[in-house]
């Protein structure tokens, strides 16, 4: 399809400035000067095991997950055994409402 550039400037106005490269423009949240705090800002977007425990339906699968977690060295048995206890107590969803396929897309962490 062919388009006029008078035709395309006038349907696309801001569309147009950004190919002819009159603007560009890409915004910045924040601006870190520190690389421990943005370490630290990064890995708090990583999922933790209550993310985790926040996909599993049932409390089987809830224990699958902190064992797993426990035996790839990724949680300490003294937390596991925290968990397992809530879970054992309180069940699954004492730690949050289930979070479905497709969240993290949807609302990001």
């Amino acid at each position: 399809m062919e388009i006029d550039v008078e035709e395309f400037k006038k349907r696309f106005p801001a569309l147009y400035r950004e190919l002819a490269g009159k603007t560009s423009s890409l915004g910045v949240g924040g601006v870190r000067t520190s690389s421990a705090e943005a370490e630290k800002e990064a890995s708090a977007r990583n999922p933790t095991v209550i993310d985790y425990l926040r996909r599993c339906d049932t409390d089987e699968q809830g224990r699958e997950v902190v064992e797993y977690l426990v035996s790839r060295g990724e949680l300490s048995r003294d937390y596991a055994e925290t968990l397992l206890s809530q879970l054992k107590e309180k069940g699954i969803r004492s730690f949050g409402s289930r979070k479905e396929l497709g969240h993290y897309f949807r609302e990001g962490f």
